[in-house]
């Protein structure tokens, strides 16, 4: 099995709703990894090539950037889109990342998992089903 990771970092806020109730807008310093992992390699020796990967994180990301996550889609902001917890946020990096880079890896693999850093700390991640790109 092999496994490439790359990472990036954007600012973002949002107001999550817990238990009904909606917190006060407040913004992160949002650091993301993204996992790629595959069990063979392409006939340059490569599972995906790092820029590849990161052209995909950064156009997940870019409607994000600098906005209100409670703004942007697929967040709304009278709760009935998706909350834009931390968990969500990485379950959406996943999705968007890996249908941006699945033809280049041929069905050898995809993300395997997304991890979103919003405080010093506090991490939350996303897994494929199978470990290398199977998303629910």
């Amino acid at each position: 099995m092999y496994e490439l990771s790359v990472q990036t970092e954007f600012c973002a806020a949002h107001a999550i709703w817990i238990r009904g109730e909606r917190e006060t807008l407040h913004g992160h310093n949002w650091r993301v990894t993204v996992v790629v992992a595959g069990s063979a390699l392409d006939q340059d020796g490569l599972l995906c090539d790092f820029h590849e990967v990161e052209r995909a994180l950064a156009g997940a990301i870019a409607p994000w950037r600098d906005r209100s996550l409670n703004d942007s889609a697929p967040f709304a902001p009278d709760g009935r889109g998706v909350n834009p917890t931390a968990e969500h946020v990485a379950r959406e990096i996943a999705r968007a990342v890996d249908a941006a880079i699945r033809a280049t890896l041929a069905g050898r693999g995809g993300v395997a998992s997304v991890s979103v850093t919003e405080a010093p700390g506090c991490v939350a991640t996303y897994r494929s089903a199978d470990g290398i790109g199977r998303l629910a």
